[in-house]
């Protein structure tokens, strides 16, 4: 059976931010997919957080590669998800996709990221260590790494 791509918002950036949020996600999907088009002058790590869990819960597993190097490694007990573990992300060619699965059932969520940078792409699977459905996404960033025109749009994905 097809599943079915349904907008639940969408964020567009009118003044450079260090934060962008959804909140009061419904739980009438069986997945979440998060595409963020960002758009930055400052290079700075950016982050996820779920339900405002700032805890030792997430733990990650990443690779990523330039197409003349590569890398990997691991985390656990950390206190939030990095979008990209290597580099700081910025410029106007920055995409990322997450995808948060069955995210409303009672066992810990897993997060599969994409992101695919002017200089390399990136993926990761991540998992956040709680039963409670997600009803928060925090996109983080010590500095505002959001700047003008980006777009972050959260999706519902459901069977037809």
């Amino acid at each position: 059976m097809p599943k079915t791509y349904h907008p639940i918002a969408t964020t567009t950036v009118g003044t450079a931010t260090n934060l962008i949020s959804f909140s009061s996600i419904p739980a009438t999907y069986t997945d979440l997919r998060l595409v963020l088009a960002l758009n930055s002058a400052v290079s700075q790590y950016a982050n996820i957080t779920l339900n405002g869990d700032s805890g030792s819960n997430y733990s990650y597993v990443w690779m990523d590669g330039s197409g003349s190097a590569t890398a990997s490694g691991r985390g656990s007990n950390d206190t939030l998800i990095y979008l990209s573990q290597r580099t700081t992300p910025s410029g106007t060619n920055a995409l990322f996709t997450l995808n948060f699965l069955s995210y409303t059932a009672s066992t810990f969520k897993t997060i599969l990221t994409v992101n695919n940078q002017d200089t390399y792409v990136g993926n990761q699977v991540a998992l956040w260590r709680s039963t409670s459905a997600i009803n928060q996404i925090n996109l983080n960033s010590g500095a505002n790494i959001y700047g003008i025109g980006t777009t972050a749009t959260l999706y519902g994905i459901k069977a037809a």
